[in-house]
């Protein structure tokens, strides 16, 4: 049992000095033996856990994706009205992006990037489905605009973003008032106006 822990602790030592190193240098200034020295293992551990860079980097992503999302829709019901539904995993996508502010900042990179491939790209979006279900709710009831998935994200979600990350560089600070105001702009740019 101590042996399992080990290990387990070793891959999550991995994984956590993988996304300090792409957040503070980016992914190609991240070399595996930079990540090994930084999680305090052997290079050559790395290959214990991950075929290879993009292996762990693939891996990284849906881990922390999964997370995310997990936060995201802990406390959401399928049976939620739309604006209900939504207005809930906004916010707690906003939490999570405010308080996991590392894991979130990877996240920001990998959607920016053609460094994860297609597969992990797929199964990142594959946690999102709540919030797609509720789109397409959304949408058959004639409440969200009928676009893209991708549309409804860039407007409503991936603000959120840019509002951590001038936050952690302290350009700016989110209060309550800031984010109700983030939150209205969100709804209002993805729901249909009657």
């Amino acid at each position: 049992m101590a042996k399992l822990q080990k290990s387990i602790d070793k891959r999550n030592r991995l994984i956590k000095a993988t996304i300090q190193l792409v957040n503070n240098n980016g992914f190609h200034a991240t070399p595996m033996s930079k990540i090994a020295k930084m999680a305090n293992v052997s290079p050559a551990t790395i290959y214990l856990y991950f075929k290879n860079k993009q292996d762990l980097v693939n891996q990284t992503y849906i881990e922390v994706k999964a997370k995310y999302t997990a936060y995201a829709f802990e406390t959401y019901k399928n049976d939620m009205p739309i604006e209900a539904g939504f207005k809930l995993i906004w916010y707690r996508i906003a939490d999570f992006k405010l308080k996991e502010c590392e894991n979130a900042m990877f996240l920001a990179q990998c959607d920016n990037t053609p460094m994860i491939d297609e597969a992990s790209r797929k199964e990142g979006i594959k946690h999102l489905q709540p919030l797609l279900d509720l789109w397409a709710r959304g949408k058959k009831e004639g409440i969200i605009k009928p676009l893209s998935d991708y549309l409804l994200y860039a407007y409503a979600i991936n603000p959120l973003s840019f509002l951590m990350i001038t936050q952690k560089r302290g350009d700016f600070q989110l209060d309550e008032t800031h984010l109700e105001e983030a939150y209205q702009s969100a709804w209002g740019s993805i729901k249909v106006c009657k």
